[in-house]
């Protein structure tokens, strides 16, 4: 019984010391000078008055007014598609006869300052006056 109790306190003491020698290699290999410089680089840069910054903008679109369609189908169709909120559908020739009948002037009006529910160029707020134009052209073509 004795010998079998020793055999375990030796295995025990062989593992501990195998793991503690693995781990103690591993935590040296990480020590190395390229691991530490980049566990203390800085995270971010601070802007200091004076530092001439420029920034890198993205590329854009091609410059020129987008088609009202494309408007309709970015920005209006969520509502002028379905109706919502009283909004009149594309093509409903009763919902926009007495908008139509207002004027043009009123109806860009509307469109580019918002009216009872719609917000203001209908959400599309890099939208030109031009484009808003072509917009409702497109709504109410055919009517």
């Amino acid at each position: 019984m004795e010998f079998t109790v020793n055999l375990i306190k030796r295995i025990t003491l062989l593992m501990g010391l195998t793991i503690s020698l693995f781990s103690t290699a591993g935590f040296a290999q990480d020590l190395s000078e390229a691991a530490i410089a980049e566990r203390i680089a800085p995270v971010g840069s601070v802007y200091l008055d004076g530092e001439i910054m420029t920034a890198q903008q993205e590329p854009t679109e091609p410059a020129g007014p987008r088609s009202g369609e494309k408007i309709y189908n970015t920005y209006c169709v969520a509502c002028h598609g379905s109706g919502v909120l009283g909004a009149p559908k594309k093509g409903d020739a009763d919902a926009w006869q007495p908008r139509i009948a207002q004027g043009a002037e009123t109806l860009l009006k509307h469109a580019l300052e918002g009216f009872n529910s719609m917000p203001a160029k209908g959400t599309c707020g890099d939208c030109s006056e031009q484009e808003i134009v072509s917009t409702i052209a497109f709504l109410t073509n055919g009517l």
